[in-house]
Order: structure tokens, then C-alpha cells, then sequence
């Protein structure tokens, strides 16, 4: 049996632009991708604490060192600039995987850089 555990987590992220010509998708700043170890193409929750919304979707690398937080596509509708997001990442894993593992959790400043 395999249980979606919480992964990781970028908490409080600052919404910068909201792209709704995009194809789809949410672009990170590599800072904040690695800090909370994300991968391109890795699949995240966004949890608008402004709005309520929550959706799925999948994540695209900003440019390093940029701040960038931003819904593409259909997800731009979701959000505004200035909205604050929770990003979250889950990993299937075993029980005894499950137990053991810590997740990743970043605390971004009001600019999405790592204090």
C-alpha cells in the first residue's frame, strides 16, 4: 500500500504575476524550487489564503533569484498579484517510508526570497 504523504512546501509565497496567455502551469524561482526541493514538472497544490481557491498544476523553473511566483493559464484566474499561496508537493510512499521521512517546509520572505 502506498499513502500520499506531504513532501513539501513553500508556505506564505507572494503571488508576482498572474500569465493568462500561458499554456498552464506555476513558475517558481529555482531558488525557492531547490530550497524546497521541487522539481520541473513535479505536480503542487496552490492554496490561495486570500481567495480559498485551491488547484492543481504543475511547476515550471523561474528564472534564479527573481522572486517569480506566477499562475500561467486557466490558474491565473485563481489568484491576484499580491495574494498569498501555499505550495505544496506530496510523494507516494510506503508506511515505513512514510514514518521516517521529514518533509521540506520554506519560509519565504515578502519579496519570495529565503531569509
Amino acid at each position: 500500500m502506498f499513502l500520499h504523504i506531504h513532501k513539501s512546501k513553500i508556505h506564505r509565497a507572494t503571488i508576482t504575476e498572474a500569465n493568462l496567455n500561458y499554456v498552464g502551469s506555476i513558475t517558481i524561482d529555482e531558488d525557492l524550487m531547490v530550497a524546497a526541493n521541487l522539481l520541473e514538472g513535479e505536480k503542487v497544490q496552490i492554496v490561495n489564503n486570500n481567495n480559498g481557491e485551491r488547484i492543481e498544476t504543475y511547476v515550471i523553473k523561474g528564472k534564479k533569484g527573481s522572486g517569480m511566483v506566477c499562475l500561467n493559464g486557466a490558474a491565473a484566474r485563481k489568484a491576484e498579484v499580491g495574494d498569498i499561496v501555499i505550495i505544496i508537493s506530496y510523494a507516494l510512499m510506503t508506511p515505513e517510508e512514510a514514518k521516517n521521512y521529514k518533509a521540506v517546509t520554506v519560509f519565504p520572505n515578502s519579496e519570495n526570497k529565503i531569509p
